[in-house]
C-alpha cells in the first residue's frame, strides 16, 4: 500500500488515494472488480470476476483468505446484512446467494443457470444486488438488467412481492441496477439508466426521486449513522458525451434529502491517480473511509481495447 499526495473531494468529504491498497497473494489477481463490502470488524470483501470470486482483507489491505471458487459465474453485487451474513448477486447465474462470511452458502434463490424470460417480471434475468429491511430481514432484489423489477423476499426465501416494469415514468426502471434500504426502511433503487435514484417504501409505493446523478450504478447508506447516502456514478456512456465535463465517472454524497453535499472526483476518466474508470460498487468501513470496486476492463472494452492489466479497486482514506 502506497500512500499519494492526491486528494480528492471537498469540505468535510476529502480524502487521500491509496495506491496498490490491496497486498495479493503470488498467483492471485482479478480482471476487474464488481462489488465490495465491510462486515463489522472492518474487513473488506472485494467481489471479482476473477478466479478467486471473493477475496477477503483486513482494513490494511493484507489478504486474509479467498472463497466462491466454483460457485459463481459473473459476480456482481455484494451487500451485508444486518445478521453479518453476505448477500451475493451473480448476474450471469442468476441468482442471489446469502453466504457466511467465511463462504458457506446459507441460501439460494433463484433457479441456478436458468434465466427467467426477458422482461416477463418473474425473478430473474440478470438480478444485480440486493438490500436487506432492517426491522425483519425481509430482503429487497433489483432484477435488474433484463427485468426492470424489484422483488421483496422474505428471510427464507419467500417471494413476498414484486414492482416495477420497463420505463421512464414513475416506478418503471431502465436497468435497476444497485438498491439499499436505511434504518427506517425506505427502498432506493439505483435507475441507472434514468440517471435517477428512486425511492419506494417498504411495500413498493413511490416516495420520491432524486435526478442529480449520472448513471448511478452503486448505492451505500451507512446503517449506524444514516445521514448520507453515497453513490457512484459512472461517466459517459456513448461518444457524444465522451468530452462533457462534470457527469463523472465520481462519486456523489447526498444528504436524505437528496441534496447534494459533495461530489468527489473531479479529475475526470482515467487510470490516473484520483480519477476513476468506471465505479461500480461503494461501501464504507467505520473510519468512513471509502472502498470503490470498479468494471474498468468491461467499461473500456466498450470503447477501445483495454490493456492486460487495469486498476479496478481504490480505497479512499477519509482525511
Amino acid at each position: 500500500m502506497t500512500r499519494s499526495s492526491v486528494k480528492i473531494g471537498g469540505g468535510e468529504f476529502v480524502y487521500e488515494v491509496l495506491e496498490n491498497w490491496e497486498q495479493l497473494p503470488n498467483g492471485f489477481g482479478w480482471p476487474e472488480t464488481a462489488g465490495v463490502a465491510t462486515d463489522n470488524q472492518d474487513n473488506v470483501y472485494v467481489f471479482n470476476r476473477g478466479e478467486h470470486p471473493m477475496m477477503v482483507f483486513d482494513q490494511n489491505g493484507s489478504f486474509i483468505k479467498s472463497w466462491g471458487e466454483g460457485i459463481f459465474t459473473r459476480p456482481h453485487g455484494v451487500s451485508l446484512g444486518p445478521d453479518n451474513t453476505l448477500y451475493c448477486s451473480d448476474d450471469g447465474d442468476h441468482t442471489i446467494r446469502q453466504c457466511t462470511i467465511e463462504g458457506k452458502v446459507l441460501l439460494t434463490i433463484g433457479n441456478p443457470g436458468n434465466p427467467a424470460k426477458a422482461f416477463s417480471g418473474i425473478p430473474f434475468n440478470r438480478c444485480t444486488h440486493t438490500a436487506i429491511d432492517p426491522t425483519n430481514g425481509d430482503i429487497f432484489i433489483s432484477d435488474g438488467y433484463q427485468n426492470s423489477r424489484i422483488h421483496k423476499y422474505s428471510p427464507n426465501g419467500e417471494l413476498l412481492l414484486s414492482w416495477g416494469e420497463p420505463g421512464t415514468d414513475i416506478g418503471q426502471f431502465n436497468i435497476a441496477h444497485n438498491i439499499a434500504t436505511d434504518k427506517d426502511g425506505y427502498v432506493y433503487v439505483c435507475d441507472r439508466e434514468n440517471h435517477r435514484i428512486q425511492i419506494f417504501d417498504r411495500k413498493g409505493n413511490f416516495e420520491t426521486l432524486w435526478a442529480t446523478v449520472h448513471r448511478p450504478c452503486g448505492i451505500y447508506i451507512d446503517p449506524k449513522d444514516d445521514k448520507f447516502v453515497y453513490i457512484a456514478e459512472l461517466g459517459w456512456g456513448n461518444n457524444v458525451s465522451r468530452n462533457m465535463p462534470n457527469i463523472g465517472p465520481r462519486l456523489t454524497v447526498l444528504n436524505k434529502n437528496g441534496e447534494i453535499i459533495q461530489r468527489i472526483g473531479d479529475k475526470g476518466y482515467g487510470l490516473e491517480t484520483g480519477q476513476f474508470i468506471a465505479p461500480h460498487g461503494i461501501c464504507l468501513d467505520s473510519n468512513m473511509d471509502i472502498y470503490v470496486a470498479e468494471v474498468a476492463k468491461t467499461n473500456m472494452s466498450h470503447y477501445t481495447t483495454p490493456p492486460e492489466s487495469v486498476r479496478s479497486f481504490q480505497k479512499l482514506l477519509k482525511v
